[in-house]
């Protein structure tokens, strides 16, 4: 599958990493297609997001590059039918395991269930200025 122009300047910004592991999925994905919603975000757009109920924490991997948004298509439009996104998250973990990247898919959290979000573990990918023995404000 080819993701196309506009999902391939969304991932303008992303981690190296994550971008194989998105590629590749695109690569084996078969009869599953999906686009690239979101990568990077700016603070501004996360605060409007925390505002309007869609996030809920300003401190989002999308702000440093380390998570990516994702939409299952049926034909022309999203589908946002929660099964189909499992799909989507058992063709990433198998993208991921080949590229030897690890990765963590929203829609396993407990605490908020977002079936479309897909990113780099903290703990393997932390932000710039952390994990490094640098503390910072």
């Amino acid at each position: 599958m080819d993701l196309g122009p506009a999902s391939e300047r969304r991932l303008a910004g992303v981690h190296p990493d994550l971008i194989r592991v998105v590629l590749r999925a695109a690569e084996i994905s078969g009869a599953l297609r999906f686009i690239v919603t979101e990568g990077l975000r700016t603070p501004g757009r996360q605060a409007a997001l925390v505002l309007a109920g869609k996030s809920a924490t300003q401190r989002s991997r999308h702000l440093t590059g380390h998570a990516v948004d994702l939409a299952v298509m049926d034909g022309d439009t999203i589908t946002w039918e929660f099964p189909r996104y499992k799909q989507l998250a058992d063709v990433m973990s198998l993208a991921a395991e080949t590229e030897k990247v690890p990765i963590e898919w929203g829609g396993a959290w407990t605490h908020l269930r977002d079936g479309p979000h897909f990113q780099l573990p903290w703990e393997k990918y932390p932000p710039p200025g952390e994990g490094s023995g640098v503390v910072t404000a």
